[in-house]
């Protein structure tokens, strides 16, 4: 890494497509069962070699400050030395998505 900035490698699942990012900044929300995730990284290299993965996600995230994402939909946070590609990838059959909702409006706390 060029600069002493902590990274953060993000997996999260979304409708259905596992998404790579990373960011400078990541923390529990104050909305519970939250995570925050805030100034993302992505290549900036003006390069003739262009991932079109990673431009469609960086288009998605495009002007996006903070973006807050279910706990129960998170994979893993891996601090990194360096930057990956930000990819989105198709959810396969061999991967188990965690149980969802956690909580259900109006459901009492016996169960």
């Amino acid at each position: 890494m060029t600069d002493n900035k902590v990274l953060y490698r993000i997996r999260f699942i979304s409708q259905d497509k596992v998404y790579e990012i990373y960011a400078r900044e990541v923390y529990q929300g104050d909305l519970y069962g939250f995570v925050v995730i805030e100034e993302l990284v992505f290549d900036s290299n003006k390069t003739l070699v262009v991932d079109p993965a990673e431009e469609k996600l960086k288009s998605e995230f495009e002007g996006v400050t903070q973006t807050i994402i279910p706990m129960h939909a998170i994979i893993r946070i891996d601090e990194v030395e360096k930057r990956g590609t930000a990819k989105v990838v198709e959810l396969g059959s061999n991967v188990a998505k965690f149980p969802s909702p956690i909580y259900t409006p109006g459901q009492t706390p016996e169960g």
